[in-house]
């Protein structure tokens, strides 16, 4: 070995960087931006592709379907819709989530409504105070801790959309819940053709969200995606994926959001998208800097011929 280094230390020196680099540069010009040196050499060893659903293999532009008033007062459900959307957006003010972005939009304009002493529950949702009153807005189990037991008809007619609900403190005499609102958000147009490449690539695939079962097995069946997780909080997600490892998976992450910062930092590789959030970025080895999920499997085999160049070069 010494006498092989002192005999071509530059080709021993040159085999490994600049395979990487030429293949860093390839993907940069295909926009998939890589951040960490072992990258490369550990997406060609992956087995294990998660995919977080909203904003990943969907667009992340929900629209809202519709506001089911629970608690009517009086004064008419059209006043307490418009009150309770005002609230909603009171409370998600400083969210990055794209559910958040979709109730503010929703709301009346110059409606006044201020929430204080907010804080943020990752993967349940946000609890705040409106004037007098504590009230929470996100998933179902986390709003009826504070409103009490939910109604029996509270999803009626929500089948195949997302659901955030909004309550506030209940007492004995009243319930607490005021409103759920109703969701809706489209599948990548791309996404299914990636997932099939992926799996015909020999690789698992694995679905991995915190919207409801039903919402999550829709997607799931229209991307052929076999494996799924539903209802998922970031620890949820996160006790996965090392458990995943633990059994000798090399899992890749693909995520874009705040809640998937923690899972994304601890996989093999994680692949943020490009219109996630700073955190999400900030905690992955590649970024895809456009919404082109093709960019996935790119990177896949250009790591797989990255590896194969970098042996030729030390067997030259």
């Amino acid at each position: 070995v010494s006498v092989l280094v002192v005999a071509c230390p530059c080709a021993l020196s040159l085999a490994t960087p600049a395979a990487i680099t030429a293949a860093t540069g390839y993907l940069a010009r295909r926009g998939v931006l890589i951040t960490r040196g072992h990258t490369l050499e550990t997406l060609a060893h992956a087995t294990h592709f998660v995919f977080d659903k909203t904003g990943t293999l969907t667009h992340g532009r929900y629209e809202l379907l519709d506001v089911n008033v629970v608690n009517v007062p009086n004064g008419g459900a059209d006043e307490q819709r418009e009150q309770c959307l005002a609230w909603a957006a009171a409370l998600e003010s400083t969210s990055e989530h794209p559910i958040a972005r979709a109730l503010r939009n929703a709301a009346p304009r110059g409606g006044g409504v201020h929430a204080n002493d907010v804080v943020n529950h990752p993967g349940a949702g946000v609890e705040g105070r409106i004037g007098n009153r504590r009230v929470r807005i996100g998933n179902v189990a986390f709003v009826a801790e504070l409103a009490g037991e939910a109604p029996p008809d509270l999803l009626d007619g929500a089948d195949n959309a997302s659901i955030v609900a909004l309550g506030e403190a209940g007492s004995v005499e009243r319930s607490g819940w005021l409103a759920v609102f109703s969701l809706g958000d489209r599948v990548r147009d791309e996404a299914r053709e990636v997932v099939r490449a992926l799996l015909d690539r020999g690789k698992i695939v694995s679905l991995l969200s915190g919207d409801r079962p039903d919402v999550v097995r829709r997607v799931a069946r229209e991307l052929a995606i076999p494996h799924l997780i539903a209802s998922a909080r970031p620890q949820h997600k996160l006790d996965y994926v090392l458990r995943q490892q633990a059994a000798g998976d090399t899992i890749v992450m693909i995520g874009d959001g705040v809640n998937d910062a923690p899972v994304l930092a601890a996989a093999s590789v994680s692949i943020a998208v490009g219109r996630g959030t700073d955190v999400a970025r900030a905690s992955a080895d590649a970024i895809l800097l456009t919404d082109r999920l093709h960019g996935v499997v790119e990177a896949v085999d250009a790591a797989g011929r990255t590896l194969a160049v970098i042996r030729q070069n030390l067997a030259w």
